[in-house]
């Protein structure tokens, strides 16, 4: 019993170094991936677009809500053109068919558009789905890509996307056909986006706690410090005296004002070293006007917070603060580069 933890020691390092149970050939990899842009291509070349744009035309239209549906793996891609859509202001909802039949249909009125993606167009639970949607007055549409299916035969409209095979070597597995059906419905989906003119600021209202629409509708005035978070001092005050002003705000830096608290310059920790490195007696008798930069970069607090993050990382060198100013020149703030990082921009 006393050997035991040695010889699971041992069995460890020794599984440890066995190779590899399977490894894939990188000339095989890129095979796949030129046999998949092979197939993508035939989609492309052979997508109707006069199918397409009546799809397109059909959702643009619709008064009520466009419900999207699909089972297994066209399903996932039903809930992502979806989300797509309703990221882009856009009335959509992810339909289960199986919920849908237990319930769910009663969402349904007859100023929607049911969607349903499908790669054979035999799948039961649509078919199920159909009169159930019917009844409801429904606008149904499929997308499939088998020809002569039977649910193209019980919708008002049906786009074909051509499909030459799955990237599957049994052609079974859905890799080829899913990734159709995905740039088909997010390509509709921008289409849809530009018809409808959405804004830079409108797509930002959308993901307002994402980076993106951080960056586009957070101002200056919204993420800088102000009044007593302000590291400021005059420029007669010796460099000596401002050192708690200095360090003490988390700004890395003193804004030099004057008495009707117009900037003056700027004094950095890192004139602070270069001072002390060429005078370190001399430095008890200097002020900070002596010091300071009296030309730093500074923006005003109507301006995006992503101008300012690209301000402060401009040539010649990037700085870590930018002064805020209002017309007359007087500082009604700071932006710091860590005040923009915390903000999420």
């Amino acid at each position: 019993m006393g050997s035991l933890p040695h010889l699971l020691s041992l069995d460890s390092s020794s599984s440890s170094e066995k190779e590899p149970q399977f490894n894939i050939n990188p000339n095989k990899l890129k095979t796949l991936f030129k046999s998949q842009q092979k197939y993508l291509n035939n989609f492309f070349d052979r997508l109707d677009h006069t199918q397409t744009h009546k799809f397109t035309q059909t959702l643009l239209n619709c008064t009520g809500t466009i419900f999207i549906s699909g089972v297994g793996k066209s399903g996932f891609v039903s809930k992502n053109i979806s989300q797509t859509l309703v990221s882009l202001g856009i009335k959509s909802q992810f339909l289960s068919p199986v919920d849908a039949l237990h319930g769910d249909i009663g969402i349904l009125t007859n100023t929607d558009v049911l969607v349903m993606f499908s790669k054979s167009g035999n799948t039961e639970e649509l078919l199920k789905l159909v009169p159930c949607a019917r009844s409801k007055g429904a606008f149904l549409i499929s997308v499939t890509s088998v020809e002569g299916n039977a649910l193209m035969g019980l919708c008002d409209l049906n786009v074909h996307l051509p499909l030459e095979r799955e990237l599957c070597p049994f052609d079974l597995a859905p890799t080829t056909s899913t990734a159709i059906q995905m740039v088909f419905g997010c390509t509709v989906a921008i289409a849809m986006m530009d018809a409808k003119n959405l804004t830079k600021e409108g797509y930002a209202a959308n993901h307002p706690a994402g980076r993106i629409g951080k960056s586009l509708i957070f101002k200056v005035k919204d993420v800088m410090k102000k009044q007593e978070e302000l590291p400021v001092c005059k420029e007669g005050d010796l460099i000596m005296d401002q050192l708690v002003e200095l360090t003490s705000k988390g700004c890395g830096c003193l804004l030099v004002i004057d008495d009707d608290y117009r900037l003056i310059g700027t004094f950095t920790d890192g004139d602070l070293r270069r001072t002390l490195k060429a005078s370190k007696e001399g430095i008890f008798k200097l002020t900070v006007g002596q010091m300071c930069n009296r030309n730093p970069r500074t923006i005003t607090a109507d301006r995006m917070a992503v101008e300012a993050m690209k301000k402060m990382e401009a040539p010649p060198s990037p700085v870590q603060f930018l002064p805020v100013l209002n017309e007359q020149n007087v500082v009604i703030g700071i932006v710091t580069l860590h005040g923009l990082v915390s903000a999420g921009l």
